[in-house]
């Protein structure tokens, strides 16, 4: 047996929201994952196409979430015009 379980159950999996800022041009990068510190390591080496010429980057924010579906209805509004106004309000005021 190679991971415990709860009986009956599946193996619970959390997923995270991160916004990331660039140190290169201080714009903000919203995504998710299953694994932040292995994400982040993803986008500073300039393994991520979307991120790459704005390395390096700092780790603002995190969320976490029990479910794919959240994650990703999370995501969606962080990267709309109101999430996107929320963000940048929230950091302007210094968390």
């Amino acid at each position: 047996m190679s991971e415990a379980r709860p009986k009956g159950g599946p193996l619970s999996i959390m997923y995270f929201i991160y916004v990331l800022q660039s140190l290169k041009d201080q714009r903000t990068y919203v995504g998710y994952t299953d694994n932040v510190e292995r994400r982040f390591i993803q986008h500073n080496s300039g393994y991520v196409r979307s991120t790459k010429h704005r390395i390096p980057f700092k780790l603002l924010f995190t969320e976490n979430f029990l479910t794919s579906a959240e994650v990703k209805k999370r995501e969606l509004y962080w990267k709309s015009g109101a999430g996107r106004r929320k963000l940048k309000d929230y950091f302007q005021k210094g968390c």
